[in-house]
């Protein structure tokens, strides 16, 4: 019952936490108080019936458990500093009326001790016998089975911590289906989550039928079991994490599409025409396999959100393959921080790029663009003062592009346009479709670098140059 002071105090204030009651519960089923165990676990309601059927290793629980031990004791030393604060402005106060003094005597303050956290109410009858020895908790290796693995990525600090509600919906969703599941790490950086090609494997999820569910940890920082070689997985993960941003521009291009023209693309060949109609810098493998299931999921998700606003039901299977599903449920969008010179490319709360940018100080417009051409040598040369990439945001003078001075990258150096290195503006070129959102504005990215060794490129690509202008943006 070591922690059990600090638990009952999290769930007095968080009542709601199911997670939080469930590990009470589990501190009093230890210390033989199965009457109180009983009542927490009918607290953890959907909790208990997914952890209880699963065989889940023990570093995953004390990173559960030191998430809530570590904000409920920061709760406390906030409410201790408080009421320290309280103390002293009270002594100020006498020291300010000396005549309501005794003389001689001097006005002292010292800290109470905090009060002893309430008892959980509850009733004393035994609880009903749940689960068997099969279903205990266990931190043996669980060897994955032979199909092919499937993959999905979630925000992870090393050693296990904070995992608590992505790993907690993946079991309670029953998201293997059957299959070997495998849980990549991207790292956190404030409310962002980083994407990248060197996210290493943390979990595997092997559902085993009748609603049990054996996971495996893989990182030697949390695990407590010697993990088995994720050497195979890695490999197979960087496939799926190729593919997925392939998906992502795909996907991305397909919605532009239909917010501008108010159609959906018949084929991939309406996304990849010469400029103008460039939307798409070129095609892989990827998006050749994928587009004309995606199509269809999409069309199906349209008219289910139509249905939805009716009232009337959505269900039916999706048309996309497992291997072919997006990883990345939000269209890309391009966010420019203008005060650390950043660039990244976003979905949702996940960044997949980071590129350092030169800017144009208050020259540099904030506001909200969408990217309305994407010129390849947008001054008729690869080395002219627009580089050899440019991106025209809402057919303004203002645009993202190379330059021919890169020293002038992290500088406010331009005349108010986005400057970007050679390689990094051929990898946004080929990233972002026509019509992805900009916005400009300070703060709100971390100052961190996000570029894989191997580059995002598209090929079979069309002609996307424009002899017919010239352009003159405001280098």
């Amino acid at each position: 019952m070591k922690n059990s002071a600090y638990l009952k105090k999290y769930v007095e204030n968080h009542p709601n936490n199911k997670m939080a009651w469930y590990l009470l519960g589990k501190e009093y089923e230890q210390s033989g108080q199965e009457g109180k165990a009983h009542y927490c676990y009918i607290q953890a309601g959907s909790v208990y019936e997914a952890f209880e059927s699963s065989k889940i290793p023990e570093d995953l629980w004390m990173g559960y458990e030191a998430d809530i031990l570590h904000e409920s004791r920061r709760q406390e030393q906030r409410s201790r500093w408080a009421r320290k604060i309280g103390l002293a402005l009270l002594l100020l106060l006498f020291l300010s009326f000396p005549s309501a003094q005794a003389p001689g005597l001097l006005a002292t303050a010292t800290e109470e001790a905090a009060p002893e956290p309430s008892e959980i109410i509850s009733p004393e009858d035994k609880p009903d016998k749940r689960g068997s020895e099969a279903d205990e908790l266990s931190a043996q290796p669980t060897e994955p089975r032979k199909d092919a693995p499937r993959f999905t990525a979630i925000g992870y600090t090393p050693g296990g911590r904070g995992v608590t509600g992505d790993i907690g919906g993946l079991l309670q969703g029953n998201e293997t289906e059957g299959h070997y599941q495998v849980v990549l790490a991207m790292g956190k950086k404030g409310k962002w989550l980083n994407w990248s090609h060197r996210m290493p494997v943390v979990y595997g999820i092997q559902s085993l039928g009748n609603g049990q569910t054996n996971v495996q940890s893989y990182d030697p920082a949390a695990c407590l079991c010697t993990p088995p070689d994720s050497g195979k997985l890695k490999a197979e993960a960087g496939e799926w994490i190729t593919r997925q941003e392939s998906l992502a521009v795909l996907s991305s291009a397909m919605v532009q599409y239909r917010e501008k023209t108010g159609k959906w693309p018949g084929s991939l060949d309406e996304l990849t025409k010469p400029f103008p109609n460039n939307w798409l810098a070129g095609t892989n493998a990827h998006m050749k396999e994928a587009f004309e299931p995606m199509l269809q999921e999409l069309i199906k998700r349209e008219q289910s959100d139509g249905k939805s606003e009716r009232g009337e039901s959505g269900n039916g299977k999706s048309a996309l393959e497992q291997n072919l599903k997006p990883f990345f449920a939000q269209p890309l969008e391009v966010i420019v921080d203008t005060s650390n010179h950043r660039l990244a490319v976003v979905s949702g709360s996940v960044i997949l790029r980071s590129y350092q940018v030169g800017l144009g100080g208050d020259k540099t417009p904030e506001g909200t663009f969408r990217i309305s051409d994407k010129v390849v040598n947008p001054n008729g040369k690869s080395n002219g003062e627009f580089g050899s990439r440019g991106m025209q945001l809402s057919d303004t003078n203002y645009a993202i592009h190379g330059t021919n001075e890169p020293d002038s990258i992290g500088a406010d150096e331009s005349l108010g346009c986005v400057r970007m290195g050679k390689k990094d503006v051929e990898e946004l070129f080929d990233l972002l479709p026509v019509g992805t959102k900009v916005t400009i504005g300070k703060g709100g990215l971390p100052d961190q670098d996000l570029t894989p060794t191997k580059r995002f490129t598209l090929g079979e690509r069309q002609d996307q140059s424009n002899p017919h202008r010239t352009y003159r943006w405001l280098h």
